[in-house]
C-alpha cells in the first residue's frame, strides 16, 4: 500500500497526488490518501469512478479522512517516463483567460481557484496549444503572480504563453511581464478562432 498525504493540500493536490502514486503502482495494489475536508473525499470517489478504480472512505476525526482507491499495476502509466518525454498536445485547444480570478462571487476565492485551475492544467495528459492572457488576466503572466511557476511549466513543455500587449500596456505591466510574449487583438482573434475547442476558466 502507498499512503498519500494530503491533509491540509487544496483542490486539485490530493488528485493529483493520488494519481501520480497510482501511476508508480509496480503491481495491483491500493493507494491510502489522507485528506481534510469532504469535499477531497468526493473528488477522490469521482476520480475512482471514472477510472474504475475500487473505493472506500472512513472518517478518523473532524478534519481527518482516510481513502483507499484500489487500481492495477501503472493504471494511467507504466513505469518511468523518459527524460525527454513530454504528453500529447492537442494542438487546436485555446485557453482564454480574460480576468485574474474564476468566476463570480468573492474575489479571493476566484484567486485561489483560478490558481487552481492553472495548476491543474498542467497536470492533464493532453496540453492546450496556447493560452491567452488579456484584460485582467494579463496580471497573472506578471512579477507578483502565483501562478508563475506553474505558468513557466506549462511553457517548458511546448504551450505558448501569450499576453495582449494593450492591456499590459493599459495596466502599465509592460516591463513585469515574466513569463511568455506579447501578442496583439488580430492574432488573439486568430487563435480563437482556429481553436477546435477554447476553453475559458
Amino acid at each position: 500500500m502507498i499512503t498519500v498525504n494530503a491533509l491540509g493540500d487544496a483542490c486539485p493536490l490530493p488528485v493529483v497526488k493520488t494519481l501520480n502514486a497510482i501511476k508508480g503502482l509496480r503491481s495491483p495494489d491500493t493507494v491510502e490518501t489522507l485528506v481534510d475536508n469532504p469535499t477531497a473525499v468526493e473528488n477522490l470517489r469521482r476520480l475512482a469512478l471514472s477510472k474504475g478504480w475500487s473505493f472506500s472512505s472512513e472518517k478518523r476525526g473532524e478534519a481527518e479522512y482516510r481513502v483507499l482507491l484500489g487500481a492495477e499495476a501503472g493504471a494511467e502509466s507504466s513505469g518511468e517516463a523518459p527524460a525527454c518525454y513530454a504528453p500529447p498536445v492537442r494542438k487546436r485547444t485555446v485557453v482564454a483567460v480574460t480576468a485574474d480570478h474564476m468566476g463570480e462571487g468573492d474575489p479571493k476565492l476566484g484567486r485561489t481557484l483560478l490558481k487552481g485551475f492553472l495548476f491543474a492544467l498542467g497536470q492533464q495528459e493532453e496540453l492546450p496549444a496556447a493560452i491567452l492572457f488579456y484584460n485582467g488576466g494579463a496580471f497573472l503572466t506578471c512579477e507578483g503572480s502565483e501562478s508563475l511557476e506553474d505558468l513557466k511549466a506549462l511553457e517548458g513543455r511546448g504551450v505558448e504563453i501569450l499576453s495582449c500587449g494593450t492591456c499590459l500596456n493599459f495596466y502599465g505591466l509592460s516591463e513585469k511581464l515574466r513569463v511568455g510574449g506579447v501578442t496583439n487583438m488580430y492574432s488573439i482573434v486568430e487563435k480563437l478562432a482556429g481553436a477546435d475547442l477554447v476553453l475559458r476558466p
